[in-house]
């Protein structure tokens, strides 16, 4: 993590839409050259967090301020300091990686920007740089959105799920070019609903659900906060409550069709949990055994796993 200055300071965001509270309370600093990641299913208040922070959405109540500008007032001052890429970008189809980004470089005249043959190279575009934005691929657009977000030489960049869509060797690819800009110094803040992308590139993470902030801290810390025990996971139905007697089970959670438990004694736990299924364990399908992770923290906060 860099240092502890804090240059995105969200406090008490609010977004209501009717009834429905899309963000009810949100506060969160990022410190300086930190990978911040906002973690949850869809439909949590990720992107509606993002985007007010971001200024692109007015939130209802609430402040932000970014490297010491407060928004609304300071938004122009903010947006030549930040880089945004969205969900969902609308490329110009007819025209090369190389035409839009010098496209792009105009919209920032006077301001020092990274060329375009350097932006090609930090997104991995090379042999690309002559194809239109058209015929490339989901993972090479994606690429080429982050490209755009750096065009102005950021200090801080938000991602919104950059790797929705993505397939694991493109997704791979752009996880490179993230820790690549860590390493330059860039502050960014990324949501996301891959746990596995969370653990690789986070240095601290803010689970969200319903709106809320439910915990906030180091991938490594959450699971040490909430477990010490190994989880067991495997095939199975019935009340999960049940679960819960078992010797050496502190905890037991069931989706979708899938029983895990958390041992502090997994021998014990296992020769119990072996007699009391039927025809020795053999309902125990896809027993897998292993250190708790991010996903296990999530599931015992919230009561459920969170899917792709």
């Amino acid at each position: 993590m860099g240092s502890e200055h804090n240059v995105i300071i969200a406090e008490n965001l609010r977004k209501y839409y009717g009834q429905t509270k899309a963000v009810d309370g949100i506060s969160l600093t990022v410190s300086q050259g930190e990978v911040f990641g906002m973690l949850g299913p869809n439909g949590a208040g990720k992107s509606t967090t993002i985007e007010m922070i971001e200024g692109l959405r007015t939130a209802d109540s609430g402040s932000v301020a970014i490297l010491g500008y407060k928004l609304p007032r300071e938004a122009k001052a903010i947006k030549e300091r930040i880089g945004i890429q969205l969900q969902t970008t609308s490329l110009y189809p007819r025209l090369t990686v190389t035409e839009i980004l010098d496209l792009f470089h105009k919209f920032y005249p006077g301001r020092k920007t990274l060329t375009t043959d350097e932006l090609i190279r930090i997104v991995d575009l090379e042999e690309k740089k002559d194809t239109r934005s058209k015929q490339l691929s989901g993972g090479q657009k994606q690429r080429l959105s982050v490209a755009l977000a750096l065009v102005n030489d950021p200090e801080i960049v938000f991602l919104d799920e950059p790797t929705t869509g993505m397939d694991p060797q493109a997704r791979r690819q752009l996880w490179d070019t993230v820790l690549g800009l860590k390493q330059q110094g860039k502050t960014i803040l990324l949501t996301t609903h891959y746990m596995e992308e969370a653990e690789q590139l986070c240095d601290r993470v803010a689970i969200v659900d319903h709106g809320h902030i439910i915990e906030i801290g180091s991938p490594a810390e959450l699971v040490q906060r909430y477990f010490n025990e190994i989880a067991i996971s495997f095939q199975g139905s019935g009340d999960v409550d049940g679960y819960q007697t078992i010797p050496g089970v502190s905890h037991a959670a069931a989706e979708d069709g899938t029983i895990t438990l958390y041992s502090n004694d997994v021998p014990r736990t296992m020769a119990a949990l072996l007699d009391r299924e039927p025809a020795g364990g053999g309902t125990l399908r896809n027993l897998n055994i292993h250190n708790a992770t991010l996903e296990d923290v999530f599931l015992k906060l919230t009561g459920r796993a969170l899917r792709d």
